[in-house]
C-alpha cells in the first residue's frame, strides 16, 4: 500500500522543488486520504478536472497548476471555496508542482517538447543557471519555418501563431513552455534561429521581428500537457500505483 507521505517524499526527491524559487507552494496543497490507490494527473486543478477525478474514483489529483499563487486573494470564497470543498468532501489530495515540473530534465514540460519536436543537445538558455526555466538545443534535422510550424501543429493538435523571421532555415532553437514568452529576448541575444513558447504578449511580436528570430506561440495548455502525463506514467511504473491522465482541453 502506498501512503501519502511516501508519495510526497518520492515526488520531492524526484522534482527537487527546494532548489527553485516559485510562485506557489509545490507539493501537497490540500490534504485528503492517507492511502493512495488511484492518482489522476492533469494540467490545471479546475472544477472540471476535480469532477473528472471524483468520477474516476481518485484519491489524489496531481497537477501542474494548483492553487495559492503569489499575489492572489487569500480568502477561501466563491470559486475557490467550491473547488476546495469538492476536494475535501471526496477526501482527495491535491498535489501540484509548477516550475519543478517545467524544468525536470526527463519528465518536465520542456523535456517532453524536445522529444516531440526532435530536438537534441538540450541545455539551459539562462547562462550560468543550472535551474534555467527556458532551454535551448538543436533540431536533429534542420527545418524551414513552415515545416517546424507543421510539426508543432501535428504534435500539439493546435496551429501555432508564427511571427518574426519567416524565411530562415532553423537549426538552433530555444523554448519555454507556458507563459515563457519573455525569454525570447535572451534567445535573440544569443543568435538562436527560433523560439517557442506557449503564450504571446504584445511586445513579443516586436522582439521577434527586430531580432529576426522565428517565433511560435503554441498554446499555454498545449505546451504543458505532457509533463503531468509523463510524471504520472513514471509513477505508475516506479511505484506500481494506478494512474490516469485526464486532459481538460483549453484553447489558450
Amino acid at each position: 500500500m502506498l501512503e501519502r507521505n511516501q508519495l510526497l517524499t518520492y515526488l520531492d526527491d524526484l522534482l527537487k522543488p527546494q532548489q527553485i524559487k516559485d510562485y506557489c507552494p509545490n507539493g501537497l496543497q490540500v490534504e485528503g486520504a492517507n492511502d493512495i490507490k488511484k492518482i489522476v494527473t492533469g494540467v490545471t486543478a479546475s472544477q472540471a478536472l476535480i469532477d473528472a477525478a471524483i468520477a474516476a474514483g481518485a484519491d489524489t489529483l496531481l497537477v501542474h497548476h494548483g492553487y495559492f499563487w503569489k499575489g492572489e486573494n487569500q480568502t477561501i470564497t466563491s470559486l475557490k471555496k467550491r473547488r476546495i470543498k469538492a476536494l475535501l468532501n471526496a477526501d482527495i489530495n491535491l498535489i501540484a508542482y509548477h516550475l519543478p515540473l517545467d524544468i525536470h530534465p526527463t519528465l518536465g514540460n520542456n523535456a517532453q517538447l524536445a522529444k516531440l519536436f526532435d530536438i537534441t543537445a538540450v541545455e539551459g538558455l539562462e547562462l550560468g543557471n543550472p535551474q534555467s526555466v527556458a532551454v535551448k538545443g538543436r533540431l536533429v534535422k534542420a527545418k524551414t519555418v513552415t515545416e517546424l510550424g507543421s510539426v508543432i501543429a501535428q504534435q500539439l493538435g493546435r496551429e501555432p501563431l508564427i511571427e518574426g523571421a519567416k524565411d530562415k532555415v532553423i537549426k538552433t532553437i530555444a523554448w519555454c513552455s507556458g507563459g515563457g514568452q519573455s525569454f525570447i529576448e535572451m534567445a535573440g541575444e544569443q543568435g538562436i534561429d527560433a523560439f517557442i513558447s506557449g503564450e504571446v504578449s504584445e511586445q513579443t511580436i516586436h522582439l521577434a521581428r527586430e531580432y529576426d528570430i522565428a517565433f511560435f506561440a503554441a498554446g499555454h495548455h498545449a505546451t504543458e500537457r505532457y509533463g503531468a502525463k509523463a510524471l504520472g506514467e513514471h509513477l505508475a511504473v516506479e511505484l506500481g500505483v494506478d494512474v490516469e491522465f485526464i486532459d481538460i482541453d483549453n484553447p489558450a
